[in-house]
């Protein structure tokens, strides 16, 4: 089974999905699994020097008032998670197509997930800028990848076409909103899943599977 994760690493509801995601990996252990993160820009048309948070939480929810309410519900769905955002820590939203690029440069070393996780917990454990180059490279060292390669990939916009081409396609696609799971590249589930919900993609992997071997 293969499932591919359109998400973005500064989407809390990405992080809470690949939460449950785990969760249901643990109840429900699926062999040969898969799993590729695929790009999704949350904010598009982001400056490539990203924004000043405030500045930012005013043009998308008018102002921090009911940028507080979204977050708070955010806040208590990743509780249930284990997950203690910190969201007054972030001063700057980035442009996140170099962490793309990134993630991408991870998958095609072996492992994406060391890095996804440590690009998660910068941002919403501390805050930290993760459209700014060191930040990433030290990010990528700290998941166990190439510093150096990992800086020659961002240097030389390695992956950077192909970071904006898979959020194209998404969009072309209809994917709107993530994280969207997407199993064995034909059945497709939106949003920060409960495992009870996944499992039900995971009948669906295993009765394509039957027929296909019947």
């Amino acid at each position: 089974m293969h499932i591919d994760i359109f998400s973005d690493v500064i989407c809390p509801w990405c992080f809470i999905g690949k939460r449950r995601l785990e969760r249901a990996l643990v109840e429900r252990p699926q062999p040969s699994l898969s799993v590729r993160w695929r790009a999704f820009q949350l904010n598009p048309d982001m400056p490539m020097e990203g924004m000043d948070r405030t500045t930012y939480l005013d043009r998308k929810f008018g102002g921090r008032e009911n940028a507080a309410r979204v977050y708070n519900a955010i806040q208590q769905a990743g509780a249930q998670e284990g997950i203690a955002f910190d969201f007054e820590r972030i001063r700057r939203t980035p442009n996140t197509l170099p962490a793309h690029q990134l993630i991408a440069f991870a998958g095609d070393a072996g492992d994406q997930d060391p890095l996804v996780e440590q690009l998660f917990r910068l941002y919403f454990f501390e805050g930290a800028d993760i459209g700014d180059p060191e930040v990433l490279i030290q990010a990528a060292a700290d998941s166990g990848l190439d510093s150096d390669a990992a800086r020659k990939c961002l240097a030389n916009n390695t992956g950077l076409e192909a970071a904006q081409a898979e959020d194209m396609q998404a969009r072309r696609a209809g994917i709107q909103g993530v994280p969207t799971f997407i199993l064995n590249g034909r059945y497709s589930l939106s949003g920060a899943q409960e495992p009870e919900v996944l499992f039900q993609l995971f009948d669906v992997a295993r009765e394509e599977s039957k027929e296909a071997t019947s």
